[in-house]
């Protein structure tokens, strides 16, 4: 019973949801630095830049996850 409670609070998930640098390093187990040198050299993840502000789109990071994954249908390259 308590497995069912514990579920019940879970927020609905949300491709869209644009995150912070900060939340989309710790979803990729990167540092925040890496992803801000991923930029400046235009290789990594999509980003979206509104003024100085910069977001991730959660769905672009795990179409990247994704496409970055060795072995995987999407990750292989012919």
């Amino acid at each position: 019973m308590l497995g069912l409670e514990m579920r019940s609070n879970i927020v609905p998930y949300d491709a869209d949801a644009l995150l912070r640098e900060e939340e989309a390093a710790d979803l990729l187990s990167l540092s925040v630095r890496t992803l801000q040198s991923w930029r400046i050299r235009r290789v990594g993840p999509p980003f979206v830049q509104v003024g100085r502000a910069v977001r991730y789109r959660r769905r672009d990071l795990i179409s990247w996850i994704d496409a970055n994954t060795i072995g995987s249908p999407m990750g292989r390259r012919s």
